[in-house]
């Protein structure tokens, strides 16, 4: 697909959520190279409530309102751009995960670029067909990885490219947060297999997604999973046993019954020459940090305050997402890149059912 230079990148959000208002206040903040046509939504109440969000902050920066297109239905969205009623460049999905699959193939052969928040996918069956379709169809495909762009993990990252670690023998990581059973019973995709994944696929997707972007390949895992406290079809809580190519030894810890709410997102790494830990409540502080080249090394200067797991990491995500489509740099997750967390998830749903070890090599 052609680089978009001549004008602003037209932005149709479908999903008018929780997560929504992320995607609106990252579209704002990237007015001068982006403008939000649409918005679309099967509960007419959840686009009024995003459209009065939008308007808003709009007025809170002192910006002209601008005129939304509203649409109950997916295909009348994608129809109206079909029939050159609206333009769109960009389809940002916050659906289910589950409509990821079928809404990408539609937009992608309507010659739309597509966003997708995490999980791409609930299997890797189907994010392998949306990267096939988006290629034939000479469209992009980006997956929202926002942690990735957190200052604390760029630096963690750098860390490990660098070897300031040396030998990492060890690899942890938690999410224990808290998501009541009013949270499943909103809507009644939440918490099924088909539409929306357990506490793995769909609330620590972003974690997993640290184990190879952070530390490199995994050579293999042994999980298990359990629904301790939550009335859904899938897990609220899982544990990992983790192995890396490097010979790294690592685990994960995730629950959504922590009371009495989200208490940490964190990730720590131990090696023979370097140590640290990345917390809070959404990996965005240094806990500790240990260097044998730089004792005196505070990488505390990199936390930040959030009052929200999902960070500020999707306005530095749209800003990546931009530079992309309008000059072709490097995106930071594109849909061959958001395969790794579902390739592992994958992989742990098959360890816990069949009790095994399961190499990564085999999924």
């Amino acid at each position: 697909m052609k680089n978009i230079i001549s004008r602003k990148i037209k932005v149709a959000i479908v999903g008018c959520g929780r997560i929504c208002k992320k995607h609106i206040l990252a579209i704002i903040t990237e007015n001068k190279r982006c403008e939000l046509v649409a918005i679309c939504d099967n509960n007419p109440k959840k686009i009024e409530n995003i459209s009065d969000f939008y308007n808003s902050k709009l007025k809170e920066k002192n910006f002209p309102l601008k005129h939304l297109f509203k649409f109950n239905d997916y295909e009348e969205l994608i129809n109206s751009k079909i029939n050159n009623k609206i333009d769109i460049d960009l389809i940002v999905l916050a659906t289910p995960s589950g409509l990821h699959p079928i809404q990408t193939k539609i937009a992608a052969k309507s010659g739309i670029n597509i966003c997708t928040e995490k999980p791409m996918a609930i299997n890797l069956t189907d994010a392998k067909e949306m990267i096939k379709v988006c290629k034939e169809a000479e469209v992009k495909l980006f997956v929202i990885k926002q942690n990735r762009l957190n200052p604390t993990l760029q630096i963690l990252k750098k860390k490990v490219e660098e070897k300031k670690f040396g030998n990492i023998g060890i690899v942890d990581i938690n999410v224990f947060w808290q998501r009541p059973q009013s949270y499943y019973d909103q809507d009644e995709w939440r918490g099924t297999k088909d539409l929306d994944g357990g506490a793995l696929l769909n609330q620590a997707s972003h974690y997993v997604d640290l184990l190879e972007w952070i530390i490199g390949p995994l050579d293999g895992l042994y999980a298990n999973i359990s629904t301790i406290s939550r009335n859904i079809e899938v897990e609220d809580t899982a544990v990992i046993q983790l192995k890396w190519e490097s010979g790294a030894l690592g685990s994960m810890s995730v629950t959504m019954i922590t009371y009495p709410k989200n208490i940490e997102g964190s990730i720590t790494i131990i090696g023979d020459k370097g140590s640290a830990k990345v917390g809070g409540i959404a990996v965005n502080e240094f806990e500790y940090s240990f260097f044998e080249d730089d004792i005196n090394a505070n990488l505390k200067n990199y936390n930040y305050q959030t009052e929200s797991v999902y960070g500020f990491g999707h306005k530095f995500y749209y800003q990546n997402m931009f530079d992309n489509l309008i000059n072709n740099t490097k995106a930071i997750c594109d849909g061959e890149s958001g395969l790794s967390s579902i390739k592992i998830i994958n992989a742990a749903y098959k360890s816990a059912e069949e009790q095994r070890f399961i190499k990564l090599s085999t999924i």
